[in-house]
């Protein structure tokens, strides 16, 4: 029993991790910004603000299946090369009426 839970700890071990990818949005059109997203489940999306220099960045997502359970995808728009309001969905805490 011993030789078997050791095994399964060095096959876990030994497994990739899944990092999580990062794109600037500045460089892609809005279909490749989409495509990456709904493609890899969810990504970080950099950006240029529009009343700074700063750039931003938050975590997007294919569908709600990727958010908390106390989280839901909520519409948003960022920055692409080709348009100013590329459509993402972006995990937002949902909000407790009984508060």
């Amino acid at each position: 029993m011993k030789k078997i839970l050791c095994a399964l700890v060095l096959a876990v071990a030994v497994l990739p991790a899944h990092a999580i990818s990062r794109y600037n949005t500045n460089g892609m059109q809005c279909d490749e910004v989409q495509y990456r997203v709904k493609s890899e489940g969810a990504a970080i999306l950099r950006y240029k603000s529009s009343r700074t220099n700063m750039t931003l960045y938050d975590r997007y997502v294919a569908h709600g299946g990727y958010c908390d359970i106390n989280e839901y995808a909520k519409l948003e728009v960022v920055p692409a090369s080709d348009t100013n309001r590329c459509r993402v969905l972006k995990c937002m805490p949902r909000m407790n009426v009984f508060d």
